[in-house]
């Protein structure tokens, strides 16, 4: 026979002697902005894929909008600069040493070099610039410097054309190793990803690091090769391992080495490269969802 309990059901205690936090959890209510567990954030995500992909679509297309020619300056200005580097650093300063083809050696350079700065620029902006729709809208924080780098991912798109254009003027012949160009600029929007994210949580919680960021992608520029060989104007060291072993000359050279006969393909690089990439995305993902409830509110 079964024993049923014979003591009384606890008493049911009113909502008016609760307080708040307890009457939000007895009827199922959350606070606003509060940070959610790190499974259910990338779930949140995943639902608003397609808002991601409006507000990357829209941010590509109107970032030169205001100007006559439009879209034509995603084009043009690595044109400009290539042009300018070449006559600067390839004829007065002749940092041509170490490089067979140095048309297209600096062309890859400035192309690959100006989409991976854009994205960190942007991205450190990404919360900052937006204040108004983080303390209007409830969504995931995370979208707007994901945004960011699908959208400078977009803009890239017709220069990577005009790139290959220009390495194929300059006497390369097409090789199997081309078609290792898309895993390679999958790998740089991934390591994108993570910088954008990082720059928006740091950016975010002090605004005057802001005005760094040039500073530090101009920094970059220098020390990534992007207008000179990193093997040949140094001798090695520590100093020479950890320019070349750096992630924005990581992936300057992984790109030079799918569509350059002079730089031959190594595994050691696409290691390098994804195991940067890596370690950016964690890094800058846990550290943004970190502060997600703080955006928008110091």
């Amino acid at each position: 026979m079964r024993r049923t309990s014979t003591e009384p059901p606890a008493p049911e205690v009113p909502d008016s002697e609760l307080d708040a936090p307890a009457l939000a959890a007895r009827h199922g209510l959350h606070r606003i902005g509060a940070r959610p567990p790190l499974g259910q954030y990338l779930r949140d995500i995943w639902q608003r894929r397609h808002f991601l992909w409006t507000l990357a679509s829209g941010r590509a297309y109107t970032r030169n909008t205001d100007n006559y020619l439009g879209q034509v300056w995603s084009v043009l200005n690595p044109l400009l600069l290539a042009g300018t580097y070449f006559l600067v650093f390839g004829v007065l300063l002749d940092t041509r040493g170490g490089t067979d083809n140095y048309v297209a050696f600096l062309t890859i350079g400035i192309f690959i070099f100006s989409h991976i700065s854009s994205a960190i620029t942007a991205g450190s902006t990404a919360i900052t610039s937006n204040l108004s729709v983080v303390r209007a809208l409830h969504f995931p924080r995370a979208l707007l410097p994901l945004s960011v780098a699908v959208a400078e991912l977009i803009a890239l798109l017709p220069a990577l054309g005009v790139m290959v254009v220009i390495v194929l003027l300059s006497g390369e012949p097409v090789t199997w190793s081309w078609l290792m160009l898309v895993p390679a600029i999958i790998v740089i929007t991934v390591f994108n990803t993570g910088c954008a994210l990082l720059a928006a949580r740091i950016v975010a919680s002090a605004r005057d690091l802001r005005n760094l960021i040039p500073v530090g992608t101009r920094l970059l520029r220098y020390f990534s090769g992007v207008f000179y060989s990193i093997d040949h104007y140094t001798s090695g060291g520590v100093a020479g391992l950890i320019l070349q072993y750096q992630p924005v000359a990581i992936y300057l050279q992984l790109v030079r080495s799918c569509l350059l006969e002079e730089t031959p393909v190594q595994a050691s690089l696409w290691w390098w490269g994804a195991g940067w990439a890596v370690v950016f995305l964690v890094v800058g993902f846990v550290l943004f969802w970190q502060a997600e409830e703080r955006y928008g509110r110091d």
